[in-house]
């Protein structure tokens, strides 16, 4: 059985690596039918995809931190399309 019924999009990061790794167990066991597998395969990509999203998010955040002199974060620079 999926772990959620919150949309994939409203996810956090965290949630959706929760969920990924619940289907990965699952499908790992061999344990539901063929149709809940391919089911699960698929919910599986999109919680995939979905992690990968928030971590490119986050890599931008990072990236956009400007530090001063002594090397402490001061602020973010301004990114084209943020």
């Amino acid at each position: 059985k999926i772990m959620s019924d919150k949309p994939i999009e409203e996810m956090t990061f965290e949630q959706a690596m929760a969920e990924l790794e619940a289907v990965v167990d699952q499908l790992d066991r061999g344990e539901v039918a063929l149709d809940e597998s391919i089911k699960l395969y698929e919910r599986g990509a999109l919680l995939k995809k979905r992690c990968e999203q928030k971590l490119k998010e986050a890599e931008e955040k990072v990236a956009a931190i400007t530090l001063d002199e002594d090397g402490n974060p001061n602020g973010t620079a301004k990114m084209d399309g943020l």
